[in-house]
């Protein structure tokens, strides 16, 4: 930790300027010293006098939703991609490199799908027809599968022998060049369904290995459920989830997590809508369903997407629960997505869609007396997981989704008054369906709005003051998905820019010098496999075997671990900071703590310097401020240099109540300085 001290700025030369470029030189140096010399503080005083406002624990959450492989082959540990052979075209993610169908295979064999009918949603399973040594199954993996030298893998399969003497089945991770990186062989007993174990060790990291499956003898054996999860996984649940990831999210200290989705929970059609009680249970018997951004992008094909669901409600509440975060489940309101079919579900219909709702609270919050409540029991979780918010809807718009959301309204309410409700707004934050949908959920005294907002990086500085004028008499604010989306920037983590994240950190003191109005908000889409992604930007970047934060992570990660408990007040000429100067600020305290936290975001090109007036504040002299700062705006994180633009923390000085500090070009500064104990 180092002394900020305040120091003159040095220029080359002088532009004028602002956020988005500089327009003139001046190079009479001159005319430049005497600009320096010159240079008035910014005079900027904090308010101590309670508000009255209270920062909600709720202030700064995340969202999850399936796209961008965040769930199978990112967040969900399973490195089997279509492991029981469910996929439309049952044998997408396998290889048979030595075989061919219209050959006879005689000194390989032959996988053929079987299809049954069952009880459970499992319906397919692999028939293996072994004819000679030179049989080999692949799996690719979601974009391969990443191994580190080292680390342990646990293998699971339920396999039948049919007919035949095939003793063994090995199981190899190897490379590109067929290099065999560690393996597990399993002895084949039983002529009836079995669960087979058993564990790889890698020998070397490898990003893309794959793994290979061969037979010792011939003969015909079934495959079902053949499944590959590291032994290292989140809290070393069995099965887990991806514990860099997870780590990840555990930093951002959420308030809440919101899921599935987002459009996911939608469908494209009705059909093919997000159904929770298909993804509870034990995991072999959940129905897979094809991912709804599967084929939204023509730009971005991705045939092989799919949802497992093997991340499903129960993990979605534990993980919440992991977080210390509120869960936010959303559900399908009977309208599948506008932007595709919008497929309605006549009035009269909507019954087991209120149904699902009830039924996901008992499920949450119900005794193990209850239907729904003995399955989340037995799952692992007899006590309840406190089930405090449900979303009806995503971003649906118009009369059809109002009408819809009434009838929710009143059957949630009549049995379960407790549970607050979360409304939508639609898709945009403008326009006459915008305005249609607040003037409607107010009148049903809705209680929380879902706004939605994918816009520049000027429409964020442009709208710091977007809730300023919102009726505090009416209905809280969910900034459910926002992002800054920096025009003409490649296509991927370049999107990621520090122009899109500090724009967005200047938005953010919109929002928590509005906390009595919004009090939920968080960033979407949460996070994107840099090989099988459709959207972009995304808050967190990860590939076979590595993670990063973006720019725009570390922008939330620093509101989100200094969210404060009171709102206090920040000026300068009597007026709240919103843009003057190209600065802007908010101010909190924080009870439990004891102390005072400052958030100031200097957009401009150019450092300012600023003074505050604390007036008669009994402050600790000393301080710290974190600063997240760089002078290039097009410069983003990468895997190589995951952590290029990231807080760096300094010491502050109070004198005499005031503090004197230069903020840096382009930076977002949280100032924390501990109140004195009486």
């Amino acid at each position: 930790m180092k002394k900020t001290v305040l120091k003159p700025v040095v220029f080359v030369a002088l532009a004028t300027c602002n956020f988005f470029g500089c327009k003139e030189v001046v190079e009479d140096r001159s005319i430049l010293e005497s600009n320096i010399a010159s240079k008035e503080i910014t005079q900027l005083v904090v308010d101590l006098n309670d508000t009255g406002v209270k920062i909600q624990p709720t202030m700064y959450g995340i969202f999850f939703e399936d796209i961008n492989f965040a769930a199978d082959g990112g967040l969900y540990a399973e490195m089997v991609k279509n492991r029981s052979f469910e996929f439309l075209n049952p044998k997408m993610g396998w290889k048979e490199p030595n075989s061919n169908t219209h050959s006879h295979n005689t000194e390989s064999g032959y996988l053929s799908p079987v299809k049954y009918t069952g009880e459970n949603a499992n319906q397919t399973y692999a028939r293996v027809e072994v004819k000679g040594p030179k049989y080999e199954l692949l799996n690719e993996g979601f974009r391969g599968m990443g191994i580190k030298k080292d680390a342990q893998y646990n293998l699971t399969l339920d396999a039948k022998k049919v007919s035949g003497d095939i003793q063994k089945i090995r199981f190899q991770f190897i490379d590109s060049l067929n290099q065999v990186l560690g393996e597990s062989v399993i002895a084949a007993k039983g002529t009836s369904w079995t669960n087979y174990e058993g564990q790889l060790m890698a020998n070397q990291t490898q990003m893309n290995a794959q793994l290979k499956i061969t037979f010792e003898g011939t003969g015909v054996i079934d495959l079902d459920m053949i499944s590959l999860f590291p032994e290292d996984t989140w809290k070393g649940r069995k099965k887990g989830l991806r514990k860099d990831i997870v780590e990840l999210l555990d930093g951002l200290n959420p308030g809440f997590l919101r899921f599935p989705g987002g459009c996911i929970v939608e469908g494209r059609t009705l059909e093919r809508r997000y159904q929770w009680k298909k993804t509870v249970g034990d995991i072999e018997d959940r129905e897979i369903l094809v991912n709804r951004w599967n084929t939204e992008f023509a730009h971005k094909p991705a045939p092989d997407y799919y949802q497992s669901f093997g991340v499903g409600f129960f993990e979605y509440f534990q993980l919440s629960e992991d977080l210390g975060a509120e869960p936010l489940p959303i559900l399908s309101c009977g309208i599948a997505c506008q932007f595709n079919t919008g497929e309605l579900v006549p009035i009269d219909g909507l019954d087991p869609y209120v149904q699902d709702a009830l039924d996901l609270i008992e499920f949450a919050n119900g005794s193990t007396s209850t239907t729904w409540g003995k399955l989340r029991s037995d799952m692992g979780h007899p006590e309840p997981f406190n089930l405090k918010y449900l979303g009806v809807g995503n971003e649906q718009w118009g009369p059809a989704y109002i009408e819809r959301y009434k009838v929710f309204h009143k059957a949630i309410k009549a049995k379960y008054p407790e549970i607050i409700i979360v409304s939508g707004s639609g898709p945009f934050p403008d326009g006459d369906q915008f305005e249609y949908g607040w003037e409607e959920l107010k009148k049903m005294n809705a209680e929380i709005v879902d706004e939605h907002y994918y816009r520049s990086p000027e429409w964020f500085l442009e709208n710091a003051n977007r809730y300023d004028s919102y009726d505090r008499n009416g209905p809280k604010v969910f900034a459910g998905e926002y992002a800054a989306h920096p025009k003409d920037v490649e296509d991927g983590p370049k999107e990621n820019n520090w122009l899109a994240a500090l724009s967005e950190a200047a938005f953010m003191t919109g929002l928590e010098r509005n906390a009595d109005v919004v009090q939920l908000t968080s960033y979407a889409p949460l996070m994107a496999h840099i090989d099988a992604f459709q959207w972009a930007p995304d808050m967190i970047w990860f590939n076979n075997l590595e993670t990063y934060g973006t720019p725009n992570y570390y922008v939330q990660k620093l509101y989100a671990n200094n969210p404060g408990t009171d709102l206090l007040k920040i000026t300068k000429d009597g007026q709240p900071l919103i843009g003057q100067e190209q600065l802007y600020a908010s101010v909190v305290k924080d009870v439990n703590t004891n102390e005072l936290i400052v958030k100031l975001v200097n957009t401009a090109e150019e450092g300012k310097r600023i003074s505050l007036n604390m007036g008669d504040a009994t402050l600790e002299e000393k301080g710290t401020v974190i600063v997240l700062q760089n002078e290039d705006r097009t410069q983003s994180n990468s895997f190589k240099s995951p952590k290029s633009i990231s807080p760096k923390i300094d010491e502050i000085e109070l004198k005499n109540g005031q503090l004197e500090i230069e903020l840096e070009p382009s930076s977002l500064n949280v100032l924390k300085l501990k109140f004195k104990s009486v």
